[in-house]
């Protein structure tokens, strides 16, 4: 086939992929629903069901942690301080612990944002938004369509976390 052959070739074969009803613009992709787990909800530290779809129509940072990780609790202030610079930005923190832990932590530690109880059961849901080492601390960022827009295995680095959320604020 000669080059000029292949070249047209390639060129109508592009032309009709991109007449497809991708999600290639912004405003397709805004289309699409929000990640499944979304539908999930989760106690509070008073024992009251707060549902994840609550928080759609803003970017949310959600942070798998426990109160006996060094690093979940090494990195809560800078995270809090975070939630403190973007208030469009919604943080919430999900213990992969239970309840009377977390309420023990919050005497000592104090954060300005909402904490859930996973329980154990939060592994799966890890490994359920791509953690597969089921690893913590691991933050997971949903810009405000409810889609991941970067996931973190390990403590944050507040710079990086900080950039990222500049763009989505």
């Amino acid at each position: 086939m000669k080059r000029r052959d292949f070249l047209r070739q390639a060129a109508v074969l592009a032309a009709g992929v991109a007449a497809l009803p991708w999600p290639a613009t912004a405003a397709a992709a805004s289309a699409l629903p929000p990640h499944p787990f979304y539908g999930n909800a989760f106690p509070d530290t008073q024992g009251r069901s707060v549902g994840l779809d609550s928080y759609l129509g803003k970017p949310m940072v959600l942070n798998f942690w426990a109160t006996w990780c060094p690093p979940c609790v090494k990195e809560m202030p800078d995270l809090d301080a975070l939630h403190n610079k973007y208030p469009s930005i919604h943080f919430v923190g999900l213990a992969v612990d239970t309840t009377k832990n977390v309420l023990t932590f919050q005497e000592k530690v104090q954060v300005s944002y909402p904490l859930l109880v996973a329980g154990h059961g939060g592994i799966k849901l890890m490994r359920d938004l791509g953690n597969k080492q089921g690893g913590l601390p691991f933050t997971v960022v949903f810009n405000g369509n409810g889609r991941i827009t970067e996931s973190i295995l390990g403590q944050i680095k507040p710079a990086e976390l900080d950039a990222l959320l500049a763009s989505l604020a």
